[in-house]
């Protein structure tokens, strides 16, 4: 039998308050996304000023994520980005009624080596997103720490 980790509410508050506060930082407006294993919302917040679209992009990146366990800037990464042109998912961004995303900004949330969901952020160019969602990242890990529990805190995430 397998030990299974969720989110809970309260850990998805701590990642959308880092998250905010490395946006503040950095002179960005965010939306944030956190979803469980299977892709649903646990907390989603559009910052004041932010994009209306960013919400929905947010989700799709954090579903993104969650459900396909990588970050989503590494569908597209050259040369062997599984989205880009010739390459075996190539169209992928349209599965899932186009809830797909396959650019920057969509981490998994890792804990023990177990996807147990994701971060989507949508606002600020791709620098600018991997910044807030390894805030979200560190913040979860920081909180978790202290359980014995670690969290994988990197851009670049492929399980």
């Amino acid at each position: 039998m397998k030990q299974i980790y969720r989110l809970e509410l309260e850990e998805a508050r701590v990642m959308v308050r880092a998250a905010i506060a490395k946006s503040q930082e950095i002179g960005v407006l965010e939306s944030i996304c956190i979803v469980d294993d299977g892709g649903y919302p646990i907390a989603l917040e559009r910052m004041d000023g932010a994009r209306i679209t960013g919400p929905q992009i947010a989700w799709n990146k954090a579903f993104t994520a969650a459900g396909h366990k990588r970050s989503t800037h590494l569908f597209n990464t050259p040369p062997n980005g599984p989205a880009l042109p010739g390459n075996e998912a190539f169209g992928i961004q349209w599965s899932f009624d186009g809830k797909f995303a396959v650019f920057v900004g969509g981490f998994p949330i890792v804990v023990n080596g177990e996807v147990i969901g994701g971060v989507g952020l949508s606002g600020g160019n791709g620098e600018q997103d991997t910044k807030a969602g390894l805030a979200a990242l560190a913040a979860l890990a920081e909180l978790l720490e202290p359980r014995g529990m670690k969290v994988l805190v990197e851009a670049d995430i492929k399980k």
